[in-house]
């Protein structure tokens, strides 16, 4: 999805400027469906290019000022950087630099047959002096010294981790020289007292070892789990802070994702870099001591130490890109569970569960071709690593060998010095799966960063305003409004609109025609492209959001009921619900001969893990839990339209009341439910085209009474 937003970044950072992907994901209009050519030219020149969309043939693409973005494939946008000696030098987002031959570029890029002649399409970006004014965007989300402050939060319980890996480290120390002395001096002198007293200490050394790392053990648990949780925890914060506008352009399955993503980072803070630092100490401890015993085998150690770490380190930059297809594919594997789990009703009721399990298999299969390659570069890795260790190893066995058969070194001293070379293999494979979990970790925490550097919805540095105004009214002022997605129609165009505070006003019109959209924008979901809304004489903008929606009362189309008893859905925001307010919630609701007819009643669990309940007592519920909150303003997105007529037409007339005082804005169909309205009005294609009551409405039989005169005829 992010392959436009990331052919434009590659393009500025030609020229010497930086953009955050996350800015040029905004203004080029991304949606779930990602973006369009139109949307990359859009942002392209809102940051300061001069861009022309065009179909090529390839002798003109030849002559055009690279780099260009291409549409590739059909279906994918990559950017052409360089044509020389008949080869295309190509930049792709998701496969890095490729050089590809004429016929390979061809087959790829063109894409149109125009009176025999074949084109591609391309994108020309043209630097004007605006791009060189732009201030890019810094780097200031989430660092590694921000992440070591997880760590420093449990200073003690570290340092105690510090003391038994070094009194583990230490004891280890020891054991080469002793059994260097159970060879030279027991083995030699044939002295077994001195062998059995030697043996008794190295069983000491084994116990407070292995006592050790228990401990060790027990203390990584707690600290891991800690630091788990807090990033986790410090994660949801900020993914609550965000505008609903996020969630509108993220999958399910991406999000969680990068939730599953931040176990790396956990287990690199208080996992390799912890064991990493004692791995180190133990490396050059036993180093030295090989260098003590002898020179030219520390040397031949030392080199093979830089080709194995050289070896590994090359396969870095391919093991990144691996990675990114593993996140993508993990990602839509989990949308797509999510998916069929929630949607098997619908499945099993239009017979399409073989459809939908190819869908779920094409997935697996493009996960088992990515653990092929994965496999693949692990076992080139490993065979290259495995044949340095091994001839490394046969070296240094020959030359201590030879030193023994010499008379430079004892036997003991070789069988010390086997045991050394034994210990520092460890740090060294170790060292190098720190690397490699450094780089995981990092990519995992730019996919958090990702999350971390986008604008809270309510900014800590900006004043907002905890109270509302004297005038509670609300006015829309020229509001026009568009869905992200470059193109779009505009949902809303010019509207004006006065909602009086203290009256009903009704919304109605066919479908599409911006109803929800207005509701949306009064609860701050999106802000308007252009216009305004005030709140008496104050802007909305003004007011915290969080205040705000506190005093907004909401039943949405597609309102959530959560798994937990019937109190808890009503009184959300309780830890312990209010009796009074809730037992009044009900009555206004008509919910209490469903909380009766069950064997818990207030606390029946209901939602996807609970008791199954029908579409008309979900919205009693959702009412029950507007009508709790004792708001304001109160807005209703056909709330009724699933209740049949009687529970309808008492819940109204129990709202009649309730809504006394208060600013409602209803969106509805039906006629019931928007007739005793204080004011009605009638939306077609974004634009106000009647306001009145039901009876001057009717009378002028314009589009309102087109709408209801069906159900007119039934009344």
């Amino acid at each position: 999805m992010d392959c436009g937003p990331t052919c434009l970044r590659m393009v500025a950072k030609y020229y010497g400027k930086n953009f955050s992907l996350q800015r040029l994901r905004e203004i080029s209009g991304i949606n779930k469906e990602g973006v369009s050519l139109l949307g990359i030219s859009e942002a392209a020149e809102k940051i300061g290019f001069r861009t022309i969309g065009s179909r090529l043939m390839l002798t003109q693409l030849t002559e055009t000022e690279l780099p260009v973005i291409l549409h590739w494939n059909q279906n994918h946008f990559v950017v052409l950087y360089r044509i020389k000696n008949g080869s295309y030098h190509v930049a792709d987002p998701e496969k890095g630099l490729i050089q590809f031959s004429e016929g390979e570029f061809l087959q790829h890029w063109l894409s149109i047959h125009n009176n025999g002649h074949s084109q591609g399409i391309v994108l020309t970006l043209s630097p004007t002096p605006d791009l060189f004014k732009q201030e890019g965007d810094k780097n200031n989300g989430l660092s590694w010294s921000y992440l070591f402050n997880y760590l420093y939060r449990y200073k003690q319980l570290v340092l105690q981790l510090f003391f038994g890996l070094g009194v583990g480290s230490l004891l280890q120390l020891i054991v080469p020289f002793l059994t260097q002395s159970i060879v030279d001096v027991g083995i030699n002198t044939r002295n077994l007292n001195f062998i059995y007293i030697v043996l008794i200490a190295q069983t000491m050394l084994f116990v407070g070892r292995m006592s050790v790392d228990f401990i060790r053990s027990w203390i990584l648990l707690h600290i891991s789990t800690r630091v788990n949780i807090s990033i986790l925890t410090d994660f949801l914060i900020k993914l609550m802070k965000l505008p609903m506008s996020f969630f509108d352009t993220k999958m399910t399955g991406d999000i969680m994702q990068r939730m599953n993503d931040q176990r790396r980072i956990e287990s690199f803070l208080t996992g390799s870099t912890l064991n990493v630092i004692f791995s180190m100490f133990n490396l050059v401890v036993f180093t030295i001591v090989l260098a003590y015993y002898q020179i030219s085998i520390f040397v031949i150690f030392l080199v093979s130490s830089v080709l194995y770490t050289v070896w590994v380190v090359a396969f870095l930059k391919k093991r990144r890109n691996l990675d990114f297809k593993r996140f993508d594919i993990s990602s839509k594997n989990q949308s797509s569970i999510v998916q069929l789990i929630g949607g098997m009703q619908e499945i099993k009721l239009n017979n399409c569960e073989q459809q939908k399990r190819w869908e779920w298999e094409r997935i697996q299969a493009r996960l088992f071709k990515f653990n092929i390659k994965s496999l693949s570069l692990g076992q080139i890795q490993q065979a290259g690593t495995f044949f340095i260790n091994e001839v490394k190893n046969i070296i240094i066995t020959f030359l201590v060998a030879k030193s023994v058969i010499d008379g430079q070194l004892t036997l003991g001293e070789m069988m010390a010095i086997q045991y050394i070379i034994g210990q520092v293999n460890s740090p060294i494979e170790q060292l190098l799966g720190f690397i490699q979990q450094s780089q995981d970790a990092k990519i995992s925490l730019e996919r958090l960063n990702e999350v971390h550097e986008m604008q809270d919805e309510e900014p800590a540095n900006k004043p907002f305003l905890k109270q509302l105004p004297t005038d509670r009214s609300i006015t829309l002022q020229k509001l026009s409004f568009t869905y992200p997605g470059a193109g779009n129609e505009p949902v809303l165009k010019e509207i004006n609109l006065h909602i009086p505070h203290g009256k009903t006003t009704a919304i109605v019109g066919m479908s599409g025609s911006g109803k929800t959209t207005i509701l949306k924008l009064l609860l701050r979901f999106y802000a308007p492209q252009k216009g305004e809304i005030r709140v008496g004489n104050g802007h909305i903008d003004q007011i915290s959001y969080r205040y705000w929606r506190g005093q907004c009362g909401i039943v949405m189309q597609d309102g959530f009921i959560f798994s937990d008893s019937i109190a808890k859905n009503i009184a959300v925001a309780d830890d312990y619900p209010n009796m009074l307010k809730l037992q009044h919630a009900i009555n206004v609701a008509n919910i209490g001969d469903l909380i009766d007819s069950l064997p818990l009643g207030l606390n029946t669990k209901v939602g996807a893990e609970g008791n199954g309940i029908s579409q008309g007592q979900k919205q009693r519920i959702l009412i029950a839990r507007a009508v709790y909150k004792n708001p304001e303003y109160i807005f209703f997105d056909e709330a009724t339209n699933a209740l049949d007529a009687n529970n309808e037409r008492t819940i109204m007339q129990n709202l009649e009341e309730f809504f006394e005082g208060k600013t409602v804005v209803i969106v509805a169909h039906r006629l019931s439910t928007v007739k005793n309205a204080d004011h009605i009005v009638v939306l077609d294609r974004g634009k106000i085209v009647e306001q009145g009551t039901h009876s001057e409405l009717t009378t002028n039989k314009g589009d309102y009474y087109q709408l209801v005169k069906n159900q007119l005829e039934l009344n």
